[in-house]
């Protein structure tokens, strides 16, 4: 089993800046790939970002791109996303997940094996 505990959700001003942190537990060796998800009430849940354990391939919805950047720390088991430039649009509940699959990093939420509890991220006008 693969332990994730999100943290750095918070209250922000449009155009602010906020940085989540993931950090896996557990089997961490089983995993290939992290990502970042986010729900918004009354929406499906949805991709933000993914990264490789092992190699330099990412991904990121086109909605953030260019404003949210996903990185890791192999040493510490932790993943991040930087956001900037935060709308009111990206608040939601931000989820981190990890993936057993060792191809590119995936887009599917159903694809990944392992969930965080979720940190809220509110973004004002």
């Amino acid at each position: 089993q693969v332990q994730l505990v999100e943290s750095g959700g918070g209250l922000v001003q449009a155009g602010g800046s906020l940085r989540l942190s993931c950090a896996a537990s557990g089997r961490t060796s089983s995993i290939y790939a992290m990502g970042w998800f986010r729900q918004a009430p009354g929406k499906e849940r949805e991709f933000v970002a993914a990264i490789s354990w092992s190699t330099t391939n990412s991904a990121y919805a086109d909605s953030v791109k260019g404003r949210f950047t996903i990185s890791r720390d192999n040493a510490k088991k932790t993943v991040y996303l930087q956001m900037n430039s935060l709308k009111p649009e990206d608040t939601a509940s931000y989820y981190c997940a990890a993936d057993r699959w060792i191809g590119a990093p995936r887009q599917d939420a159903g694809e990944y094996d392992y969930w965080g509890q979720g940190t809220q991220v509110t973004v004002s006008s």
